[in-house]
């Protein structure tokens, strides 16, 4: 025995001279099974079998042992879940958790950032505020004629309702161009020098009589109201969940935060910190949740003072009611030779201009995508992943209607909040359009039970050179804190830096949201908490590599309006990105 053991320490195995009960039992298991191999010969070859087995195993833990502690790791951890589903081994192991605090860092950063941009401006009085008819715009270095591609200047001074000059800036300006017959129309450019003073430049894109436009949406005390009443809380909009099972149905109060004793189901996304929560009902799960809808609350953040800048009357007032047109000639300018449009490109403001309702890019030129062969031939062997809120769902309609071979699959469910799919199964043509996560603010009844944020869909798709994803996002986080969209925002950014690192030749396009109806409540769907979302999108995606189609930019340009543009804008649209893939 004690020649046995000498052969181990002769190969390097040390033996602890601390663990003398061990030992004991150790040599008294090794005796009784040297009593089985009598035989010298027979011991050397067990003792070898042994050293085999010691050295395979030392091998495999050092070459793989990365692996082998974090399969260990992902065993303990794989509990974690989305809105409403529990992560899947193989989902877990694709995306690793990442550090909740350098999210938190982002979202901090980005608020800070929007607070200096945003500084409060209290006030006792409206004659106080901003006066769109006491301000005063003076057009710099006026000419009879200018040609086109000029840029025109105009220099903008605010004074308040007493006719005292304002020192500060930060109002919430509309500037644009237009000329109706020609059913033509660009945006114009605010620079806020924020002592009161501003820059309107106009980029004179056509020829004939232009007409100059710059609204005050809201004067700087009221965009003040607005971002310190949207970052109070989440209660003016209250969510309904359904809860169902075979012998009943159960409406309970949800919420992106709910301030209740009551038991509380939570639809918690652990890798991304999103969470969703409903009261649960009495002798139900929580996995009955089926449906939702919501309601708005009569609950305001605002003072009386400040509804006041809020009355339809006080919204969007002209500053320049008497400009006359200027005259717009060809002169013997040439037009700068541009790149064919294409994923990566920077966008200016303004991106571009329409003419005979048609949307002609500034930075890159456009293919034409007018008849049904120019689609099809684009759009064959796509898969394209159209995800957001009803404004990507006008597509799906409008291509239908548009390219006839384009057939709707009618996928299970009800209502217009499904998954809308277009098949085109000769060509090899999938086209979907996916609702994102909660919140979701609408009073009709749509179904929660495939219901995932972005971020999760963009990690489900394989992704190749003939695979599209848009992505648009806005309108439904108008009504709540901004931290809340700034989140959701840096999780789809993540999502597209996972996607491109497995499929890099995959396209992604980012739609700004759109400008819409000026009449609607101001503290919670202004255009004005659309415009810091479209800011703070173009700071988030900044360094990936993503077409953007700014329907922000084209919708002052046509003036619609609407929360959901008329068929030719949505028409545009598509032609920018038609223009991006293909």
């Amino acid at each position: 025995m004690s020649g046995f053991l000498d052969d181990l320490k002769a190969m390097g195995y040390s033996y602890s001279e601390d663990m003398q009960e061990d030992k004991e039992k150790n040599r008294v298991k090794l005796t009784r099974i040297l009593t089985l191999f009598p035989n010298a010969t027979a011991r050397k070859l067990l003792l070898m079998l042994i050293f085999i087995l010691i050295f395979w195993v030392i091998y495999l833990a050092s070459k793989d042992h990365t692996k082998f502690l974090f399969s260990l790791e992902n065993h303990i951890t794989l509990n974690q879940g989305n809105i409403f589903k529990k992560l899947s081994h193989s989902e877990a192991l694709l995306c690793p958790a990442v550090s909740p605090k350098e999210t938190e860092l982002r979202i901090k950063e980005i608020m800070e950032k929007l607070d200096q941009q945003i500084p409060p401006r209290p006030f006792t009085h409206v004659n106080t505020t901003t006066s769109a008819t006491h301000s005063t715009a003076t057009i710099l270095n006026p000419r009879d004629m200018y040609c086109r591609g000029d840029q025109l200047d105009i220099l903008l001074e605010v004074r308040d309702h007493l006719g005292r000059r304002k020192q500060y800036g930060r109002d919430f300006l509309r500037a644009r161009m237009s000329s109706p017959t020609l059913m033509a129309g660009a945006s114009g450019k605010v620079t806020d020098f924020n002592n009161g003073t501003y820059l309107i430049s106009f980029t004179l894109f056509w020829e004939g009589l232009v007409s100059l436009s710059l609204l005050l949406i809201h004067p700087s005390e009221g965009a003040s109201a607005l971002w310190r009443a949207r970052n109070q809380g989440c209660d003016r909009v209250i969510f309904i969940g359904l809860f169902a099972n075979r012998t009943s149905n159960v409406f309970t109060e949800c919420g992106l935060t709910l301030n209740t004793n009551a038991e509380l189901c939570q639809y918690m996304d652990d890798r991304d910190q999103e969470a969703f929560y409903c009261v649960r009902p009495q002798h139900m799960p929580c996995e009955a949740l089926t449906h939702m809808t919501t309601r708005t609350r009569n609950i305001s953040y605002l003072s009386r003072e400040e509804w006041s800048l809020f009355h339809r009357s006080n919204i969007g007032v002209e500053m320049m009611k008497n400009f006359t047109p200027i005259e717009v000639v060809p002169c013997s300018k040439s037009e700068n030779i541009k790149k064919n449009c294409q994923i990566g490109m920077k966008t200016p403001f303004p991106s571009g201009y329409t003419w005979k309702k048609m949307w002609i890019a500034a930075f890159c030129k456009q293919i034409k995508f007018n008849e049904t062969k120019n689609i099809n031939d684009c759009l064959e062997r796509k898969l394209i992943y159209l995800m957001g809120d009803s404004t990507l769902r006008q597509w799906i309609y409008y291509l239908q209607k548009a390219v006839k071979t384009l057939k709707y699959f009618d996928h299970h469910g009800a209502g217009i909040f499904k998954t809308h799919v277009l098949l085109d199964v000769e060509r090899h043509i999938l086209i979907q359009w996916k609702k994102h996560g909660q919140p979701f603010v609408t009073k009709k009844l749509f179904s929660v039970k495939d219901e995932n944020y972005i971020p999760r869909e963009i990690d489900r798709v394989a992704g190749d050179k003939n695979t599209a994803i848009v992505i648009t996002l806005g309108q439904h986080f108008r009504p709540f804190p901004i931290n809340i969209f700034i989140r959701r925002a840096i999780n789809i950014q993540k999502a597209i830096e996972r996607l491109f690192l497995r499929s890099p030749e995959t396209k992604v396009i980012l739609k700004t949201e759109n400008t819409r109806e000026l009449h609607q409540n101001a503290e919670m769907f202004s255009d004005f908490h659309g415009y810091i979302q479209n800011l703070i999108i173009r700071d988030i995606f900044v360094n990936l590599t993503v077409g953007i189609i700014d329907a922000w930019d084209m919708t002052i340009a046509y003036c619609t309006n609407n929360a959901h543009p008329p068929d030719y804008v949505i028409q545009n649209q598509i032609g920018m990105f038609l223009n991006y893939i293909c």
